[in-house]
């Protein structure tokens, strides 16, 4: 009997560079942490020495921090004249930031914000704003500062060849984005149809299908979000935003004098914002996952902070800041979601 031939099943196309951004960040972060593990016992004995009454004010710090966020968003619907309670803001920050964690980052977190704002008070517009405009502000605050700390860096020249470049390379995309943010202000049309023909670009790279609706919707979104800041509306929200960058900081500074190792706020400054940038970079990572924490780490041994304290600083750190407030987020969506058992969602 002759053999019938079987059609041939078209195997799934690998395509590893998709996969190289990711295992670079990660051999990074791997690379940067082994060293630390042998200092473990060393931070063990850290911690048994801890001034705990500073590590009550690492957490009070963080709340207010949350709360500078709650208020950010407070005074971003008070520009249309809405009213939201900067603890319900807070709620809200911290519920997005875990959507955004499990559901598309940023894009996912936004849109949670836009969901809870809309439901609050019905209006689409203001809450679009309350949705795009936090993360801008934010990643403002962040890049100044991470600017002042590589002025400091450069001035007690802790950084050598190699990192000049690194962190170079990352400033120079930085400004890239801050420019096209204005060639985006001062020409909406050409720049939509740029972003369309980009993004349109990357989707066929990687075999997506593309719908430029979304696209052209955001950038008209950050068009609006900025004609509504105009005179001098930006600036209660950028207090907001400052506000939850300070007390962020702050709590790194009250750990470092639990640890009992008193920073100052050159070294303090030049240790927090760049391992955050790389964390932002590195968007495959939830919640900049390993990036952060290595970085901080490495940066804070380079300018002799002691390896053991700079070791419990951080995790602490990141405890109060990225864990508990993620695990605190989920029950913070549920009950902004109204789905908290005994909890009955209002009738719009």
């Amino acid at each position: 009997m002759a053999e019938i031939e079987q059609p041939l099943k078209k195997s799934p196309q690998i395509r590893p560079w998709r996969y190289i951004p990711t295992l670079i960040i990660v051999g990074l972060a791997v690379y940067l942490l082994l060293p630390q593990i042998a200092t473990l016992k060393n931070s063990w004995l850290v911690v048994q020495h801890m001034i705990w009454w500073a590590v009550a004010l690492a957490v009070v710090s963080q709340v207010l921090s949350y709360l500078g966020a709650g208020y950010m968003l407070h005074a971003i619907l008070d520009i249309e004249h809405q009213k939201l309670p900067i603890w319900k803001g807070a709620l809200i920050t911290m519920g997005s930031v875990s959507i955004g964690l499990v559901a598309g980052g940023w894009v996912g977190g936004a849109a949670a914000t836009y969901g809870w704002i809309h439901k609050e008070n019905h209006d689409g517009n203001t809450a679009a704003m309350a949705g795009t405009l936090p993360a801008l502000l934010d990643n403002v605050a962040l890049v100044v500062m991470t600017l002042v700390g590589v002025i400091y860096l450069l001035v007690v020249h802790d950084l050598g060849n190699t990192q000049l470049i690194e962190f170079g390379i990352i400033l120079l995309a930085l400004l890239m984005v801050a420019a096209g943010g204005v060639v985006v202000l001062r020409f909406p049309e050409t720049a939509i149809r740029l972003v369309v023909w980009l993004a349109g670009r990357w989707s066929a790279m990687r075999h997506k299908p593309f719908t430029p609706e979304p696209t052209i919707a955001m950038v008209k979104q950050f068009v609006a979000t900025w004609h509504s800041l105009r005179k001098g509306n930006w600036e209660r929200p950028m207090l907001g935003a400052v506000a939850n960058l300070a007390f962020d900081m702050l709590t790194v500074y009250f750990l470092f004098i639990a640890a009992g190792h008193s920073v100052s706020v050159g070294i303090l400054i030049a240790g927090y914002g760049l391992p955050f940038i790389l964390g932002k970079m590195a968007f495959m990572l939830p919640g900049g996952v390993g990036v952060i924490e290595a970085g901080m780490v490495a940066i804070y041994d380079s300018l002799k902070v002691p390896n053991a304290v700079s070791v419990v600083v951080i995790l602490g750190y990141r405890l109060f800041s990225f864990w508990l407030p993620t695990l605190l987020g989920f029950v913070a969506a549920a009950y902004l979601s109204g789905n908290l058992p005994g909890r009955k969602t209002k009738q719009s």
